[in-house]
């Protein structure tokens, strides 16, 4: 009996053990935390680098309590508040009218910030703006790391001992930070807190995916997606009532020294165990959920997997004179897999692109930027929610389809509303973010049934991590618009557009089981959809 057969059956095993019984509701409960907490460490540069209010300091005016009296001859106005980074050139030691040629602009030499909380205060990096944002450009580059060597530990050594490991490196890295002396010191901790634990979250989903059949997987990712909205929102709240982003990193990342325990409490996944010819081990899992979950598993079911030789396969191939062999190599030489791999890289890129296109340019959005920050993640929680209606009923490529050409013809109806039109603006910009949020949960379930059990997570990382370019290059969006106002919603509707081409060449896989092999991973592209139960 193969290895292969095995894994196929895997799929009823889980159907008699059942979605939602005690095993899957503690399992489910216990992946669910890493991923609230990702959803926080994912944004959490946006708050502990924000941009605060500061100006020039007027040495020779600082001593006068009443600011007002002297600031709008010192400091020159511009568009509508006072500069940040210039000064009226001071022709005498007072603080007169006539103390300062406002012909001549000086720049700042030096600053006073205001009561609000950010490196740009501790670290003194008034108009340095690059220095701001590269926070963000640091964070988003270690994703590169991080994702795919969460990817490689995972396939090779097991599901839980790499979310372990992320959850280790987010404590140690992200706590340590906030006791950054210095910004090189600070920079060089965020790169390695994203690139050694940003692939937790990448590995919560694969657990979560593998833990029930086909029919239970919309539902999972929708939870999974739903909790991480709850990060982000949480992050945007412990921000405005602590104020203190020292004292943010300490209470969010501590949690994540719990989430390491989870290399003793958290069952391993019975499908990565059969991958790897760990059948015992499997049995064992089954067993103990079956009993958790108080059903039977009936002979017929387990037959199969109890008639395995207790010996892994790759064993069994060199036993039979055959090279063992990187299952990762031989996915790569499959013109199928490497076609796929692309095609999925790309609209992973688009997502993130688009999506976090749309989350910096929300910075327009007039209020409480905590308020905002808020109602802009809460649209995802509609839009994941919508994922659970329509995936299972309408199929994966078809609500990919839709989405992109949706938030192509949002993004770019943008650029033609009238400025005066705020809420008809601010309904058409929420709702490109629920469509691109819609596209975004899709991709990451969609990617995860197109690829073979023992490199799904390997080239899950790969697709996510070479998405990220997406993330990296959004940040200069703003900047496009510098040269041509409608550049950004051109390139947002460009990368769409092209998006939705590709999805035509890839497989339908609503309702087919996940692929073990990479042979069953080639056959998507030659099957019709149909309908299993589970």
């Amino acid at each position: 009996m193969s290895k292969d057969v095995s894994v196929v059956g895997l799929d009823a095993i889980l159907r008699e053990l059942g979605a939602f019984g005690r095993y899957n509701i503690m399992n489910y409960a216990l992946i669910l935390f890493p991923c609230y907490l990702a959803g926080m460490y994912a944004a959490i540069y946006i708050f502990e680098a924000g941009d605060i209010n500061y100006r020039c300091e007027v040495k020779q005016c600082e001593s006068i309590n009443n600011v007002s009296l002297w600031l709008d001859y010192a400091i020159p106005i511009e568009k509508g508040k006072h500069s940040k980074c210039f000064q009226y050139a001071s022709t005498t030691n007072s603080c007169t009218a006539d103390a300062f040629n406002t012909n001549l602009k000086e720049k700042c030499s030096s600053f006073v910030y205001s009561d609000e909380d950010s490196i740009v205060k501790d670290f003194d990096l008034g108009c340095q703006n690059w220095k701001r944002t590269l926070v963000g450009t640091i964070h988003n580059s270690g994703l590169f790391i991080s994702l795919p060597m969460t990817g490689i530990i995972s396939d090779k050594f097991g599901r839980k001992k790499a979310l372990s490991f992320a959850a280790l490196m987010n404590c140690i890295f992200g706590f340590s930070r906030s006791f950054s002396t210095n910004y090189v010191m600070f920079l060089v901790l965020e790169f390695l807190e994203a690139g050694l634990g940003a692939g937790a979250y990448t590995t919560s989903f694969v657990i979560a995916m593998e833990l029930v059949g086909p029919k239970g997987r919309v539902f999972g990712n929708t939870m999974l997606n739903t909790f991480y909205v709850f990060g982000l929102m949480s992050l945007a709240g412990l921000s405005w009532i602590l104020q203190d982003w020292r004292k943010l990193l300490k209470i969010i990342y501590l949690p994540s020294c719990f989430v390491f325990t989870y290399l003793w409490i958290l069952n391993e996944s019975i499908r990565w165990l059969i991958s790897k010819g760990r059948h015992e081990q499997a049995l064992k899992v089954i067993k103990r959920a079956a009993k958790m979950n108080n059903v039977q598993i009936s002979d017929q079911t387990l037959a199969p997997l109890q008639k395995i030789e207790a010996k892994p396969t790759e064993e069994k191939n060199e036993v039979d004179g055959e090279p063992k062999k990187s299952v990762f190599v031989q996915a790569m030489k499959s013109s199928i897999i490497r076609r796929r791999l692309l095609t999925c890289s790309f609209l992973w890129i688009t997502c993130t692109f688009v999506y976090y296109g749309l989350s910096i340019n929300s910075v327009s959005l007039a209020g409480n930027k905590y308020v905002n920050f808020m109602l802009v993640a809460f649209i995802e929680i509609p839009a994941n929610f919508t994922c659970l209606l329509v995936l299972d009923k309408f199929g994966r490529k078809r609500v990919l389809i839709i989405m992109y050409i949706l938030s192509a013809i949002l993004c770019i109806s943008l650029t033609f509303l009238p400025k005066d039109q705020t809420y008809l603006s601010l309904g058409f910009y929420l709702a490109g973010k629920f469509s691109i949020t819609v596209a975004y949960s899709s991709v990451y379930i969609y990617v995860s049934e197109v690829f073979p059990t023992n490199v799904r997570q390997s080239l899950l990382a790969t697709c996510s991590s070479t998405g990220r370019i997406g993330s990296t290059l959004a940040p200069l969006t703003p900047l496009l618009a510098l040269y041509y106002e409608s550049l950004p919603s051109i390139f947002f509707g460009t990368m769409t557009i092209i998006a939705t081409m590709l999805v035509f060449t890839m497989p339908e896989t609503i309702n087919m089981p996940l692929p073990d092999s990479i042979e069953e991973a080639e056959r998507l592209s030659k099957v019709k959809h149909r309908k299993t139960n589970a």
